[in-house]
């Protein structure tokens, strides 16, 4: 049991049910959290954030501060920075009930909007059970561990001056999506940033950003997690390897001190809101990659942070009561549908919507979301149709990764209003890119916008997040430089990462110096890109694409704080030509809306004009080769505002592929009316694009394509 003090006689009341978390008034600050099957719990308040003991316990009283399973509490003199966690007490029955309550483990506030302090695991007191115990978790630990876990801050919400920022609210279509790590981004020396890894690192490279020509950031997990909870070494190096990409929640509302200039907790608030208050001013949005699928708590045998201890049986999905269920393939799978749940999930969503001021979110293993409680995909009756529909977030972005560890895969049949990943336009592309056959079918409903996965329930071309490269797998130097993954330094023997990369060395596994090698290299990187970014539906980009970072092979760095993961920014002056391409073709995306259509094309003459909105065609004029042995394809896109939907018209657009490993000749078709082909982009050539207003006329109505290589024309 726990002895309540109040050393100071704090004046306390019975404080509120509405609000959860840690929420300041004028005179002091109200307590509220949610536990269904509690006995008792403690209110504990702390000086620093290592002190074993608090300054206050304060109980709640059944009778005063409970309402229904909501616990409550007003304590009058609080203040911002004041430093708090819970105790709770309760069953601890993991068979069959699930309760693992532990009194003795201080808990943190599932809503609170910072938290501070380091996260021991290596000492024993973090778990709730007897870690020697031969009963392992069905045994009951009596050690206090209030030194070794960090505290949960109270934050005044309304202390920022935002000084007038709104949303930017591009739409869709117009977005070109940009995934980040924030530490990763300019932690190397040279990135030559003052704060370097941090969110104010990201501020300084505002300019880079502009450049690039990129509108939304995407930042890889930025909720609070436990970056050192990786025990492993690298098997190389002798490092210690740690959790880098942050895919282990452990506070929903608060943003991770790791990636500020202090870790107080206050300052990555301040900090976050300079980051997402300086982007707006650029004219960026910036998405967070959440994760609301599992939790950084793991499966029985993990340590006792949070959500087990305030009611683990209904925060998570259990099996038998002991065991949880692993959807997610991270020991634990959030239990999304459970009203409660759903509850924090909307809340922590629309808290950095409306206080943190984000544009929208990607939803990490989001077809998890969509289960019901036995694992059954429901997704109408799910939170992602709350989500969907909710007057706030409704107005946001909202993307999915629609797929989960378990094997539910669920592209395109997510409710309407969410955008999702499309992980068939990564295959199809790298797929038909490097040579395979019976591809060319594919490519061509990826690159019309995958009509045959969307085309449903008011979607749109633009909800399909084409990507090509993430964080996951290999980069895009990567992707035409290696044939098997290279994860040693994971210390998982190589048995790590996915297998299915779709990947060609082009001849020579790993670095070269061989001139032909790194030629094919550039030029499928171009076709790549190109294909991305010309293809109806949302372009994402991955931070350091453009300027050919490697991660040497390895295509799942989640746990290296190193070289592998921090951006090399020597590579933008080496590889500036391939620079110049990214930045011409996403600018050569925004400035023709033939790529950013908001119908489906239809084959049809909208514009009377004796041209269909997309013609297909082969190395002859109308006769695409749909074959089995074909590896080129060719098309036509009617630029007239009457077929894109936009305000002006466009000019008309011939695109040739030839994936094929020796040249073709395309016949053309007639350009428009009264005009003439000219050349925009080849990329067997350098720099691989000509600029707006300098194409070149194209003479003969037939165009020989390198072997592996693409070419765009345009009429006027």
């Amino acid at each position: 049991m726990i002895q309540e003090y109040n050393k100071a006689n704090l004046k306390t009341a019975t404080g509120s049910p509405y609000y959860e978390g840690a929420n300041l008034t004028n005179d002091g600050c109200n307590f509220t959290v949610f536990s269904k099957n509690a006995t008792d719990i403690y209110l504990l308040l702390f000086k620093n954030n290592d002190d074993s003991e608090p300054e206050h316990i304060l109980k709640f009283d059944h009778r005063e501060n409970k309402t229904g399973d909501m616990w409550h509490i007003f304590v009058y003199g609080i203040k911002q920075g004041q430093l708090y966690g819970y105790c709770v007490d309760g069953p601890y029955w993991p068979e069959k009930k699930g309760h693992r309550f532990n009194v003795n483990k201080l808990l943190i506030d599932p809503y609170a909007r910072a938290v501070t302090g380091e996260y021991k695991w290596i000492d024993l007191s973090s778990f709730g059970y007897d870690y020697y115990s031969p009963y392992k978790d069905l045994s009951f630990d009596k050690q206090k561990n209030w030194g070794n876990v960090p505290k949960s801050v109270v934050v005044n919400t309304n202390d920022f001056d935002w000084e007038g920022d709104k949303p930017l609210n591009i739409p869709l279509n117009e977005t070109v999506i940009y995934e980040m790590h924030v530490r990763g981004f300019s932690y190397d020396k040279s990135s030559k940033v003052t704060k370097p890894g941090t969110y104010l690192g990201i501020v300084e490279k505002i300019p880079y950003l502009k450049e690039l020509g990129i509108t939304t950031v995407e930042l890889l997990p930025v909720h609070e997690f436990n970056e050192f909870e990786n025990t492993r070494i690298n098997p190389i190096t002798k490092e210690q390897l740690v959790n880098f990409t942050g895919y282990s929640t452990l506070a929903f509302f608060a943003p991770d001190v790791w990636y500020a200039t202090k870790r107080d907790g206050i300052t990555a608030v301040n900090e976050f809101k300079t980051m997402v208050k300086e982007l707006h001013k650029a004219g960026i949005e910036i998405i967070l990659d959440v994760v609301y699928n599992h939790t950084g708590e793991g499966n029985e045998a993990g340590p006792t942070i949070s959500f087990k201890g305030f009611d683990n049986s209904i925060y998570y999905m259990l099996e038998k009561g002991r065991y949880y269920k692993n959807y997610s393939g991270c020991g634990n799978t959030l239990n999304c549908n459970h009203p409660v749940v759903k509850h924090l999930i909307k809340d922590s969503l629309r808290y950095w919507v409306v206080d943190m001021h984000v544009d929208g979110f990607r939803f990490d293993l989001a077809a998890i979301m969509g289960r019901d409680r036995n694992g059954k995909w429901i997704p109408d009756y799910s939170v992602l149709t709350e989500i969907s529909e909710d007057p706030i977030l409704s107005n946001t972005k909202i993307i999915a990764e629609s797929w989960d560890a378990a094997g539910l895969y669920t592209v395109g049949r997510f409710p309407s209003g969410w955008a999702e990943w499309n992980g068939k336009f990564r295959d199809d592309v790298r797929s038909f890119i490097k040579g395979d056959e019976g591809k060319v079918g594919d490519i061509a409903r990826r690159i019309t916008g995958s009509a045959d996965i969307f085309h449903y329930s008011e979607r749109k071309p633009c909800h399909s997040i084409n990507i090509l490269t993430t964080h996951d797998g290999f980069t895009l130097n990567d992707l035409v430089s290696y044939n098997e993954k290279h994860n040693e330094q994971n210390g998982e023997d190589n048995k790590d990462g996915d297998n299915h990369n779709l990947s060609w060395n082009c001849g020579i596994e790993g670095e070269t110096g061989d001139p032909e090698i790194l030629n094919l290299r550039d030029r499928q990187m171009k076709n790549f890109l190109s294909i991305l970014m010309l293809s109806q539906g949302t372009p994402m980009l991955y931070a350091g694409d453009e300027m050919k970072f490697s991660k040497k092979g390895n295509n799942n760095t989640y746990c290296h704080d190193n070289k592998l993961n921090w951006l090399d920014w020597s590579l933008l002056e080496k590889n500036r030509d391939f620079f110049e391409f990214i930045k011409f073709i996403i600018r050569f995306r925004k400035n023709h809306p033939v790529f950013r259509r908001e119908r489906f094309f239809t084959g049809v003459d909208s514009a009377g004009n004796d041209l269909p909105d997309i013609s297909w065609h082969g190395v002859e004029v109308h006769k695409p080769d749909w074959g089995f042995d074909s590896h080129a394809i060719a098309f036509m896109l009617d630029g007239s505002k009457a077929d894109t939907g936009a305000e002006m018209d466009d000019n008309n657009v011939y695109v040739a592929i030839n994936s094929y490993w020796e040249d073709l000749s395309f016949n053309l078709p007639e350009p428009g009316e009264k005009r003439m082909w000219h050349m925009a982009i080849n990329t067997a050539e350098k720099p691989g694009f000509y600029k707006t207003g300098e194409e070149p006329r194209v003479y003969t109505p037939i165009i020989k394509l390198k072997s592996r290589s693409l070419v765009v024309l345009i009429d006027k």
